[in-house]
């Protein structure tokens, strides 16, 4: 039998806890994670952010993407991916990329928003490639990791499997070797930059598993190709990539 004392203790102790979130939400309200304007809930935007948002779904080409005519049906293909098909399953974007798709990953990565993450997980959760079974984030070269503090496509990762029930492997990728900035590189510089800078530190966990290697912008695929090949080499029965954005033709920026 709960003691009286013991009741009101726990019930003064509730009302302690509501007083501190009252006065939590007065003095830092949400904000948009786009502009920093107050907002009504966490991980919302305001009108004008959202309406500046490009959302993609999954009538794009089945391989990169990209948007192609309506009348080509969901699973068509683009030109450039029929003539050469690539080596992933797919790229699945939640938006394109644009000034305010922009300015969620600056916030997370250099502003240390880390709860930007769960924002940008949201609509990426969407997007998961159907029969996903693992989720491996883009990893960050260990000097990297020290001076920022975190991977920002690990905090993603961990949101979506939390939302979706799949698993993800934080090591499922290692960088072996640091890269310099790929902006202002060709894209066969850019390849040249990335090759043999990841490894599958143990391919059994890897190995006939269909993969989704997640990060947070794909821009070239420079970086993203040359982990797909990494775990195709370590026998992944297949490789989809999600993202936050990915930069799309005709896309405001």
């Amino acid at each position: 039998m709960t003691r009286p004392g013991f009741a009101a203790g726990r019930a003064a102790y509730r009302l302690a806890g509501s007083l501190i979130r009252l006065v939590a939400d007065w003095a830092l309200p949400p904000r948009c994670p786009g502009c920093g304007e107050p907002v009504e809930a966490d991980h919302r935007f305001c009108a004008g952010c959202w309406g500046q948002l490009r959302f993609l779904d999954d009538m794009g080409c089945a391989s990169c993407g990209l948007p192609i005519v309506p009348e080509a049906g969901r699973g068509a293909r683009c030109a450039t991916c029929l003539a050469s098909p690539p080596v992933h399953a797919g790229i699945h974007a939640a938006v394109a990329y644009g000034p305010i798709a922009r300015e969620l990953p600056i916030r997370l990565k250099h502003g240390g928003r880390i709860g930007v993450a769960e924002t940008m997980a949201g609509p990426m959760a969407r997007r998961m490639p159907e029969g996903a079974e693992l989720l491996v984030p883009v990893p960050l070269h260990r000097w990297r990791l020290w001076r920022r503090g975190f991977n920002q496509a690990v905090l993603i990762g961990a949101s979506l499997s939390r939302r979706t029930g799949v698993p993800m492997l934080r090591d499922g990728l290692v960088r072996v070797r640091a890269t310099p900035l790929l902006r202002g590189l060709s894209p066969r510089q850019r390849r040249a930059a990335m090759t043999s800078a990841f490894r599958v530190p143990d391919p059994a966990r890897i190995a006939g598993r269909r993969v989704v290697l997640v990060d947070d912008v794909y821009t070239t695929g420079a970086t993203t190709g040359a982990c797909v090949r990494a775990l195709l080499a370590a026998r992944a029965a297949s490789v989809a990539i999600l993202c936050w954005a990915r930069v799309v033709e005709g896309a405001d920026d």
